[in-house]
């Protein structure tokens, strides 16, 4: 009985992981996607990151942009502060790659990483790297 249970609980536990970046790549073709990924959410370069994200919404919103806030243990999505935490450390093992405290990662709409940096990254030079890229091109000539 031990077995069956260890078993299942292993079986549950990797299916979660799935789930999760599953997520992630079920934005593909719709949303661009920003990963803010910290060790710490109270430190001051994260809090920054994400008051610059807040004060530039509409900015967010024409390029469909997502954001995904990523802690070691959860993760939530959006910018809002009383949306909940969701239980994971599969997007940060997954897409934590320096040893840095802060990270920030784009993804775009193919789902590939098109810009990464460990240093605050200001509204003007993410929309200026969005902006030159060929599917927002095609989008902003289409508008």
């Amino acid at each position: 009985m031990f077995y069956l249970k260890t078993t299942l609980f292993i079986l549950f536990s990797l299916n979660m992981n799935v789930i999760h970046t599953q997520n992630i790549k079920s934005h593909q073709w719709e949303n661009r996607l920003l990963l803010v990924i910290t060790n710490d959410i109270n430190s001051e370069i994260y809090k920054n990151q994400i008051t610059e994200l807040k004060a530039n919404n509409k900015g967010l919103k024409e390029r469909r942009l997502l954001v995904y806030q990523i802690k070691e243990d959860s993760y939530k999505t959006g910018l809002l502060e009383n949306s909940g935490w969701q239980k994971s450390s599969d997007l940060y093992k997954t897409y934590r790659k320096t040893n840095t405290a802060f990270e920030i990662i784009l993804i775009g709409l193919d789902g590939g990483i098109k810009l990464r940096q460990s240093k605050l990254l200001n509204c003007k030079d993410l929309f200026s790297t969005i902006d030159v890229m060929p599917m927002r091109r095609s989008e902003l000539s289409r508008n």
